[in-house]
């Protein structure tokens, strides 16, 4: 029952975190009130790393600067490691 809050809150922040990507992308496009940074990099922390990546990856956005183009994979490297630590264990 707790691998299934779980695994639903993984998929919650990852798709909120795509979507922002996103809606940052074409607020920078539009010049509009964008996300901020540290937003971004948090919800990658707290669990939407693979939905930061793929949102960069997809929407080539944050790909210049080096503390996201080296963070969030790092940041997603990290948690995929005890993720299997975990599920070895």
């Amino acid at each position: 029952m707790q691998s299934a809050y779980i695994h639903l809150y993984l998929i919650l922040i990852n798709v909120i975190t795509f979507a922002l990507y996103g809606m940052d992308k074409w607020r920078a496009v539009t010049r509009q009130w964008r996300v901020r940074e540290k937003k971004l990099i948090g919800l990658a922390v707290i669990g939407g790393s693979v939905g930061a990546f793929i949102g960069m990856t997809i929407f080539h956005h944050k790909v210049r600067k080096w503390y996201f183009k080296l963070g969030i994979p790092a940041i997603l490297v990290i948690q995929l490691s005890i993720a299997i630590h975990f599920i070895l264990k």
